[in-house]
């Protein structure tokens, strides 16, 4: 792909999302700033896990006082499963989130109200604990994951400070074919968003050489994704000065034109 990061320019960036549905994104307003072409295209899809295989899993919603939330994925998938079941959710369950904009996302499904919507302060996994913390006294925890991918450090967490929970799977995150994008064309930045998007780069090419082109994570857990794959990281989000990915690609390619 792109050659050596200290000489190239940067002119082409690809997002490993769907395409913003508005033209207002930030997204767009940086492209236009710094002149660089966006593609944008995910690197996987989401499955819902239908109501009759879920049963198989013998865990009753209802039992549980507290919802852990770490994507509005998470969020759909949810209140999708519950309504498939006919499971009423009592208005006094509480949903804790990783990030702020996952805690808003709940609007479209039940009355927000601050008492008993919570979130992380800087969508760390620490910030998460943190809250989780505060309110955590005689809550049963409900981790909705993904089948085949969870966040071990929140599971460790909740078994080390002795908390009730469980971690039903309600989605299945599958690896969409990536090979005619990558082999098309030479990206100067790669952006992924979850482990499961470095995980199908790796199985679209399981010899994957990064050959200077720039990768960017969003989240502890993509990041851990990249560095084990044994890529190179160079673009790092969310941090307290980069909160988003859009803010975290601004920082660097301004300290790129001053080099």
């Amino acid at each position: 792909m792109a050659g050596n990061s200290s000489v190239v320019p940067i002119k082409k960036v690809l997002i490993t999302q769907p395409r913003p549905d508005s033209d207002k994104s930030p997204y767009f307003e940086l492209a236009k700033r710094h002149s660089v072409e966006l593609e944008f295209f995910p690197f996987i899809r989401l499955e819902g896990i239908p109501a009759k295989d879920f049963r198989k899993q013998k865990i009753d919603i209802a039992q549980y006082s507290a919802v852990i939330f770490t994507s509005r994925h998470a969020i759909d998938h949810f209140f999708r499963t519950c309504e498939e079941l006919k499971v009423t959710i009592s208005q006094d369950t509480k949903y804790f989130c990783i990030t702020e904009s996952v805690a808003l996302y709940l609007q479209k499904f039940i009355l927000y109200r601050k008492r008993k919507v919570f979130y992380g302060a800087d969508g760390t996994n620490k910030s998460l604990f943190d809250v989780i913390n505060k309110h955590k006294e005689n809550e049963k925890f409900l981790y909705p994951c993904s089948e085949n991918q969870q966040d071990n450090e929140i599971v460790n967490w909740l078994k080390t400070n002795k908390c009730e929970f469980v971690t039903p799977f309600m989605y299945r995150t599958i690896s969409n074919d990536v090979k005619q994008l990558l082999t098309k064309a030479e990206y100067d930045i790669i952006c992924f968003f979850t482990p499961s998007g470095v995980k199908s780069l790796l199985e679209n090419f399981p010899r994957y050489k990064q050959n200077g082109t720039r990768i960017g994570a969003f989240g502890n857990n993509t990041s851990r994704a990249v560095e084990e794959a044994g890529l190179t990281l160079h673009i790092k989000a969310p941090a307290p000065e980069t909160p988003s990915m859009v803010a975290a690609l601004e920082k660097y390619m301004n300290s790129y034109k001053t080099k």
